[in-house]
């Protein structure tokens, strides 16, 4: 498909799709409804338009069975990348892991009326998630930095913050892999020192509790780790949405 000119003030769109005919309709029928669409019909071209800053989505949609890279490794992949909004299409339902960890789920067909449903309905629990708990980031700390230096640079910090959470929690489902308790505590340490420091509070807390993990077998504590696991991914991902949101690139 031919890339369309942006036109300013239209959200950018890309959409992710192996099959030629879905592509093409789906494209059309976004692009009708106001959003500049660009398209990749698999996982890896998709992110190499991404990092080649062909396109700046702010938000993907993921087929959710695709050749070659697909499912939770490209969820994962894209969220290094870019900080829009992952919505995951399929014809058919898809597993509870895939949903959890996209913003979002459409069933083919679908239009542009049914992604901006989705897109206001996800917006409205990320305020939940937001101010249900702790504060993804200290209003204590972001205002101290602002009487410091531009927006740029403090984006810049928490940008690093992100990146280096990403990696950390990448080294945690290893060390959890391995067994390696002394390791997952280690880590766990790492983000308590490094998030706390920068007032991500969600984040260092739950480096804290894993730091804090008792010095038995880590299969004997299996559930309660995956489920901080889960509460990482998710507090990694309030602070990339409060990124787009509170300094905007």
């Amino acid at each position: 498909m031919r890339e369309p000119v942006r036109q300013r003030e239209q959200p950018i769109l890309l959409l992710i799709d192996d099959d030629m005919v879905s592509r093409e309709v789906a494209a059309t029928v976004l692009t009708l409804g106001g959003y500049t669409v660009f398209t990749a019909e698999d996982g890896e071209s998709a992110l190499q338009k991404i990092g080649d800053g062909g396109c700046d989505p702010s938000v993907i949609l993921m087929d959710a069975r695709l050749p070659g890279l697909s499912g939770l490794e490209l969820i994962e992949e894209l969220r290094t990348r870019c900080w829009g909004k992952l919505i995951v299409i399929s014809g058919s339902d898809v597993p509870i892991e895939i949903k959890e960890a996209a913003d979002g789920f459409l069933l083919k067909p679908f239009d542009s009326a049914a992604l901006k449903s989705v897109l206001q309905n996800r917006t409205r629990r990320e305020a939940n998630e937001v101010h249900g708990g702790d504060p993804v980031i200290s209003a204590e700390t972001l205002g101290q930095l602002r009487s410091l230096m531009p927006e740029t640079g403090i984006r810049e910090i928490y940008v690093s913050v992100a990146a280096d959470l990403r990696k950390r929690m990448a080294e945690l489902e290893w060390a959890v892999g391995q067994g390696d308790g002394d390791e997952v505590r280690r880590i766990g340490h790492a983000i308590k020192g490094g998030c706390g420091m920068a007032g991500v509070l969600q984040a260092a807390r739950l480096g804290a509790t894993l730091e804090a993990l008792p010095e038995e077998p880590l299969g004997n504590q299996l559930g309660n780790i995956q489920r901080l696991l889960s509460e990482l991914r998710s507090a990694a991902r309030n602070l990339e949405r409060m990124l787009g949101s509170e300094l905007p690139a």
